[in-house]
């Protein structure tokens, strides 16, 4: 991902289980919120745009935004004269057990952004924002055009998975079986010494393997095994692959998921994180 555009700064990610500012541990308190901030007004012309930010960092190592850090970002971004953009791609449409993650932080942002759930496997995207701002930007001439933009079939795919994910209330499924997978990684974790965190919400849920729980160093090439075997076994379970993130798992099963299917899962992880020691 990368290099970067000019003038684009990244905040430090906010994981109270491996703090990015060697300040907090297990429970943040915000302050690499505001270090990061101060980072970027120090290098800002004054004019800053926007935030953007997931509600749970997925390629980042599934971490949730700790409590109050989107309320005290918002604000922060009004201070500044910013907009406040919620990448909704993984965690919108009941995964994490509301229709929008941003709703378990009480916070409005000014756009969200949607895609993967929202097509239900068909390339579609779509973009959320106040009739204040889409009134704006339509009296100052802004047109965005591409060769598919408002495409039917997708579009009615779209709309098909809105009104399931409503009709069968999808949302309080994920708490239920989340609570389930969840209850079955905690389980694990308390047998396997490797596993050093199990963090998300709803069923989107990570396990963090560790050489030891004590320094917290990432066992990369633990976390490729167990991944590999896990495949063998059956269950195919992402893993990060960018640099010193390669030790998460990320477990984000369909939201129709059975009961036992996620029992089938976690005996198989459990048989793979003990064949890989």
């Amino acid at each position: 991902y990368g290099p970067g555009l000019p003038g684009t700064m990244a905040l430090p990610t906010p994981n109270p289980y491996r703090c990015p500012i060697a300040h907090c541990r297990d429970r943040c308190d915000l302050t690499c919120l505001d270090a990061g901030l101060a980072l970027t007004d120090a290098q800002s012309v004054g004019a800053p745009a926007a935030a953007i930010v997931e509600p749970i960092l997925s390629a980042g190592g599934i971490v949730p935004l700790p409590e109050g850090y989107l309320a005290r970002l918002k604000a922060r971004c009004e201070e500044r004269g910013m907009l406040l953009v919620v990448d909704e791609a993984q965690t919108a449409l009941g995964r994490v057990g509301t229709m929008f993650a941003f709703e378990q932080h009480d916070v409005v942002p000014d756009f969200v952004a949607l895609s993967k759930t929202l097509g239900g496997g068909l390339p579609l995207s779509a973009t959320i924002t106040t009739d204040a701002i889409e009134a704006d930007a339509f009296d100052k001439g802004f047109l965005h055009v591409t060769s598919h933009v408002s495409d039917p079939l997708p579009a009615a795919v779209g709309g098909a998975v809105v009104r399931t994910v409503l009709a069968e209330d999808l949302a309080a499924r994920a708490v239920e079986m989340g609570a389930r997978l969840r209850a079955g990684l905690e389980e694990l974790q308390r047998r396997h010494e490797p596993i050093g965190d199990v963090r998300g919400v709803g069923l989107m849920l990570g396990v963090d393997l560790v050489h030891d729980r004590e320094s917290r160093e990432p066992d990369a090439s633990y976390g490729s095994a167990v991944t590999e075997r896990c495949l063998e076994l059956g269950v195919s379970v992402n893993i990060v692959k960018f640099a010193g993130l390669g030790s998460v798992l990320r477990i984000a099963p369909p939201l129709t998921i059975a009961a036992e299917d996620i029992d089938l899962g976690l005996e198989i992880l459990d048989r793979a994180l003990t064949d890989c020691r």
